[in-house]
């Protein structure tokens, strides 16, 4: 069956109108303001609290003040990995390195460190203007601060409109046509036959509910990126010798001193910033959405446990990725060389043989579906900012499972332009909010330091916060059923 004709031209050209409009010199410029305004007016937070992300990460989740436990640090952060670890670690990785040269890597590793303080800022406030779901739990994200924070309705309306589109949409479509794309290469399976599959699975895990998509998240993501990095770390072994001149290449690459093609450094930085931010999301807005659903004591938590997910994404699974395929002797750059996930599995067939195909096929099963999950998690709660409505929710369960099938039949370079533009268009709008919010995440942070002090368990009043938060709904006296405990 043919499929390749599903998408209209003129939605084509439109994307690469859209593309060009946003990934010139302004995106990219905000992104490097955004990282440098919140690391230095920051203290650069991602440093100075690096050891206590690994402290709130590990804690219980607080009682609510129904008896229930709510979502637990760790639930949320696998929530917004599910999401994060994925297409971009595997196959977008590929595609910088194809497309940007092996200097990619570095402009990854450069918008990941600065992009940690940006997580940093949007989740906390994510927590800050969060509020109760109908299901006694909590959603919020950008919809609800720009609302809430900066009164400006209609952006948070528009925000909600655009990540809903682009995460159960947009970037599902983008993640089963990954799957698609690696279960033909390593079987030769049709694509529909792959995509019926996977919107049939789909289907099953969201009509369970959101607490469905926490527990099955929080199982896949932990498994999936041990046994990946095990693998990738016995290559590293083997192939000791070569890791040195590959870090080496990487950093000549970054700068134009050895370009491996005409154009290369701007291609690397290019590459390097959109592969990056579709990987770790920092700024993006998405993670958010994860953050707010946690039931923690102070909202600063949140914010440093997706700090260091934006680390864990780029600094870990997808430096691993990275190397791998450039240890292949076979790997060709440029345009028409090849691209996308089958570089990553040739790769891989170099180190251990006829397998290797079959197992990323595998891995990127787990990861991919796995960002289905919490792509969708993203877009219900967006939709409910919108409008509540039982049938509204079915039809977009619907829509979202059909997305998954349509998806893995579009060819390959629709799916990621579009990806491209969608997530440009959530970035520059979530930016704009949490630079007008900055000095709320300020004095939260100043407050969680001075009960730190203490030696206090951190737990958030907003009457101890300087700015106005009468907006503020879910923090007071009652929010949980908590103790001012130490801490262990």
């Amino acid at each position: 069956m043919d499929f390749e004709g599903i998408v209209p031209d003129w939605f084509k050209s439109f994307v690469d109108m859209g593309n060009t409009l946003l990934w010139g010199d302004f995106l990219i410029g905000l992104l490097i303001l955004a990282g440098l305004y919140f690391s230095i007016s920051s203290r650069f937070v991602q440093f100075r609290w690096f050891k206590e992300m690994f402290k709130v990460i590990t804690e219980k989740p607080e009682t609510l003040p129904d008896g229930r436990k709510g979502i637990a640090p760790f639930q949320a952060f696998a929530i917004s990995a599910a999401s994060r670890v994925g297409t971009g670690n595997i196959a977008g990785v590929a595609t910088a390195i194809v497309l940007g040269g092996p200097g990619a890597i570095f402009w990854m590793w450069l918008i990941a460190f600065f992009g940690a303080a940006t997580a940093f800022f949007e989740s906390t406030l994510a927590q800050v203007y969060k509020v109760k779901d109908e299901e006694g739990g909590f959603r919020g994200g950008p919809a609800y601060y720009m609302e809430k924070g900066l009164n400006q309705r209609w952006l948070g309306l528009f925000f909600a409109v655009l990540i809903t589109i682009t995460f159960a949409f947009v970037f599902n479509g983008l993640q089963a046509n990954t799957i698609a794309h690696a279960y033909q290469e390593a079987f030769n399976l049709d694509r529909w036959v792959v995509g019926l599959v996977i919107a049939i699975f789909t289907a099953i895990v969201i009509f369970g509910g959101a607490r469905t998509i926490a527990n099955v998240a929080g199982y896949i993501v932990p498994v999936m990126a041990v046994i990946y990095l095990l693998v990738v770390f016995v290559i590293l072994i083997i192939n000791y010798d070569q890791i040195i001149p590959m870090l080496t290449a990487i950093v000549t690459n970054a700068f134009g001193i050895r370009e491996v093609f005409g154009g290369a450094l701007g291609a690397a930085i290019l590459n390097g910033f959109q592969r990056g931010l579709f990987s770790n999301e920092a700024g993006m807005g998405s993670a958010p959405n994860a953050a707010a659903s946690a039931a923690v004591s102070h909202p600063v938590k949140q914010g440093l446990i997706q700090a260091l997910g934006v680390f864990f994404d780029t600094m870990i699974v997808c430096t691993a990725t990275a190397i791998l395929i450039l240890m292949y002797t076979d790997l060709s750059y440029g345009a028409d060389a090849l691209q996308g996930i089958q570089v990553t599995q040739a790769a891989m067939s170099e180190q251990i043989g006829s397998f290797g195909a079959t197992f990323i096929a595998i891995v990127i099963l787990l990861f991919a579906y796995s960002s289905i999950l919490g792509n969708y998690f993203y877009g219900q709660s967006n939709l409910n900012y919108i409008r509540e409505n039982r049938v509204v929710l079915l039809i977009f369960k619907a829509l979202v499972v059909v997305m998954v099938f349509i998806g893995a039949v579009m060819d390959l370079e629709t799916a990621w332009a579009t990806a491209d533009m969608f997530m440009a268009l959530m970035a520059v709008t979530n930016l704009v909010a949490v630079f007008g919010l900055s000095h709320i995440v300020w004095q939260v942070a100043a407050d969680y330091k001075a009960q730190l002090k203490t030696g206090v368990n951190p737990v958030f009043q907003t009457n101890n916060i300087k700015a106005d938060l009468s907006e503020v709904d879910e923090w007071g006296e009652n929010r949980y059923a908590y103790r001012n405990e130490e801490r262990p």
